[in-house]
């Protein structure tokens, strides 16, 4: 049987947004109602959301809500504000892409309805955000069957940041590949890295394994490679915030020196994502670009000062993991594998 989330990251209900509020996680669980865009711009900002298709999702969403209180009748008027608003959502979070392809979608919904009343394209904006919600659901528990089969029982899999339903629509990319392992009566432990400076592995995904009831430890960032030489590791298994064309792969910083431990130690790397989160027009993963956040994040983490007054911080919120520490890269369509410049063009093809 499919195993069902307990929570539910985002959902459209009543004309209103409602998230989790993850900042939080793990100490409350609260929900948050969104109603107008603002208020989504703010969450996604705040990082109240996050995960590369949950906040793709919540920018369709907000879109719909900045729309909807549009007070216009002409079609230039409606474009005009759309465009603007469009502007301000591509701004919040640059590296991952998912936003910038779900706000695509509903442009072209836009473009193809400029005889329609602006109550009619309102409507039609509403039901392709719903449908890029339900797509990512359907995507996510593909994603899991397919990684599902590169785990074996028994496996120790370690991952990094958070991947899970918390990050998408419902049950995740990377915890997905899991959650399927562990439906198909697969025994599964998994080391989590804490994820500074966030701690969103220790905050979020050693949070959401517990109640899903699967063995759960949780680790220093600084003690992966230590792990990986001294314990049984067999895989590790993260998300990806961004895919160039080569297999080059943006995902939340730490992730490329786990990937240069892993392969140090001859373990398998495996990258888990949807086909939204490829850039087929980034030949490779130096042009993507790496959002960098306030050093309070590091000085001030969580509101204790733990560095002296006035020290330079440099605190970049993704790194980019070179392809050819890429064991394999689990989509929906399938999975890939090298030379990702063939295996990629044809994942993404066959969406």
């Amino acid at each position: 049987m499919a195993r069902e989330t307990e929570v539910k990251t985002i959902e459209w209900i009543d004309g209103q947004v409602r998230i989790i509020d993850q900042t939080r996680l793990p100490n409350r669980l609260v929900y948050v109602i969104l109603d107008t865009y603002p208020s989504v711009l703010k969450a996604i900002t705040r990082l109240q959301i996050r995960g590369a298709p949950a906040i793709g999702i919540a920018a369709a969403f907000g879109m719909v809500l900045g729309m909807r209180a549009a007070r216009t009748e002409t079609y230039g008027a409606f474009r005009r504000k759309f465009d603007r608003i469009k502007r301000e959502f591509l701004e919040t979070r640059p590296t991952g892409v998912n936003v910038s392809n779900a706000l695509d979608r509903l442009e072209k919904r836009v473009n193809g309805n400029r005889d329609a009343s602006v109550r009619e394209i309102q409507d039609v904006l509403l039901q392709e955000a719903l449908r890029i919600y339900e797509e990512d659901r359907t995507t996510c528990r593909k994603i899991g069957r397919n990684g599902a089969e590169l785990l074996r029982d028994g496996w120790v899999v370690m991952t990094h940041c958070n991947a899970g339903a918390l990050a998408t629509a419902d049950y995740g990319t990377a915890l997905g590949c899991i959650y399927a392992a562990v439906e198909e009566e697969k025994r599964i432990r998994v080391y989590v890295d804490e994820t500074r400076p966030l701690l969103q592995g220790a905050r979020l995904t050693a949070w959401e394994l517990q109640r899903a009831g699967i063995a759960v430890t949780l680790i220093c960032d600084s003690m992966a490679a230590w792990v990986m030489q001294t314990r049984e590791v067999n895989c590790v298994l993260v998300g990806a915030d961004r895919i160039a064309a080569n297999g080059d792969i943006a995902n939340k910083i730490g992730t490329y020196g786990l990937a240069v431990s892993a392969k140090e130690h001859g373990i398998p790397f495996y990258v888990a994502a949807p086909t939204a989160s490829f850039d087929l027009s980034l030949d490779t993963g130096t042009s993507i670009p790496i959002e960098e956040r306030d050093g309070s994040e590091i000085t001030r983490g969580f509101g204790r000062r733990t560095a002296p007054e006035g020290v330079q911080t440099y605190n970049p919120a993704f790194d980019v993991t070179p392809a050819s520490f890429v064991t394999a890269i689990i989509c929906e369509t399938g999975i890939a594998t090298p030379p990702y410049g063939e295996s990629i063009p044809r994942l993404v093809k066959t969406r």
